[in-house]
Parts: C-alpha cells; sequence; structure tokens
C-alpha cells in the first residue's frame, strides 16, 4: 500500500490530481495532515513523519519519497498504464525529466522570488525571471497542445499547478492562456478541488 500525506489546498493537491489521471485512488491510502501556511496559520502535524512538517510525503513500503517532481516521477513510473509520463528507455524520457526538473529548479523559484519581491544579480542569472519563463513556456506550447505533445502528461499537471493557485499569475500570452484552459478542463481538476474541499473541515478539526 502507499500512503500519501495530505493537506487540502496545498502544493499536494496536485498528486491528489495525478492520483485521479492514474485511476489509483483504490492503491493509496491518503492521510491528511495539517501544515503551517505563509499567513501565520495551521501548525505542524505530529502524525506527519515528513521532517519539515511539509506535503506531500510518498511512503511505499517504509520508504519516504518528498518534493512533489519526485514523487510525479515514482508515481507515472509504478504506474505507467495511464500513460502520464514517458518510461525508461522512450525517447522522450529525457525532455519528461527536464521539465519535471524545470519546475522544481527555476518555476517555482522565480514565483516565489517575484511573490516577496526581491531582486538580486544572482537571482537574475541563476533562475532568471517571469518573462524569461514565460518564454520557455511560450515557446514550448506554440505548436503543441501540450508541453510533451498532443497528450497531457503529469508534465503538464506539475508545471500548471502554480497557475490553478494563482491564476491573476498566468501570463498574458495566447498560448499559455489556451494551455491553462485545456489542463484545467480535465475531470482531474475538479475532483482534486472536490477531494480538498470535503477534507477542508477534516483539517481544521484537527
Amino acid at each position: 500500500m502507499l500512503t500519501l500525506y495530505h493537506s487540502p489546498r496545498s502544493r499536494s493537491s496536485r498528486i491528489i490530481r495525478l492520483i485521479d489521471e492514474l485511476d489509483i485512488w483504490t492503491e493509496v491510502d491518503i492521510r491528511i495532515v495539517s501544515i503551517t501556511h505563509n499567513d501565520g496559520t495551521g501548525e505542524k502535524d505530529s502524525t506527519n513523519p515528513h521532517p519539515e512538517g511539509k506535503v506531500p510525503l510518498l511512503v511505499h513500503d517504509g520508504v519516504e519519497i518528498w518534493e512533489s517532481n519526485a514523487i510525479i516521477l515514482y508515481l507515472t513510473d509504478l504506474f505507467p498504464k495511464a500513460g502520464m509520463g514517458p518510461v525508461a528507455g522512450d525517447q522522450q524520457r529525457g525532455r519528461y525529466l527536464s521539465w519535471l526538473a524545470w519546475y522544481g529548479n527555476v518555476v517555482e523559484p522565480v514565483f516565489v522570488i517575484g511573490a516577496t519581491e526581491l531582486s538580486h544579480p544572482i537571482f537574475d542569472v541563476t533562475f532568471r525571471g517571469i518573462p524569461e519563463m514565460t518564454f520557455r513556456l511560450a515557446g514550448a506550447l506554440e505548436d503543441t497542445p501540450f508541453l510533451m505533445g498532443e497528450q497531457f502528461t503529469a508534465a503538464d499537471l506539475l508545471l500548471v499547478s502554480p497557475f490553478t493557485w494563482f491564476p491573476d499569475a498566468a501570463p498574458d500570452q495566447p498560448a499559455i492562456k489556451a494551455w491553462i484552459e485545456r489542463c484545467e478542463a480535465r475531470p482531474s481538476a475538479r475532483k482534486m478541488a472536490e477531494f480538498d474541499a470535503a477534507h477542508l473541515e477534516q483539517v481544521s478539526v484537527a
């Protein structure tokens, strides 16, 4: 059995969405935990084994897997039949891995730095900024509906997630806007939102 430690409407929500896309609801024991939030609300949950009290955390046969991109890669490899990610040996595997890594190494830092309104030459050289991120995404989506081509994959699921949380942050770029709409039109987006809404009270009670 796989165990996912999840807090509604957090970074782990995209793993809930992936569970739906993979159709593995019966394969995963989802445990709802509380976390501390940027606004000071919430608290670290003693039932969450993540050493930093964060989510998501996936546990499989006693082995802990943390960080969203690592969990996404792990699950798409473990359940390849859904076609949510190219498996080892596939010609497109490297591109898929690159998008997953790019999210954690570039996209999220760029969003966080932008939200804090910090500016420093080291940030600019290391992560670039919103314009460069937008250019890279738009270029990838100019001629294809999704990042890996014609098919929606876990790369899209991960990369679209910040625009799901912060729709006002979506770049005013036609290819990106159309991509976001395609991603959010999938049933998994609605099911993720419904699951989180149904479990919010469980966190507040805890």
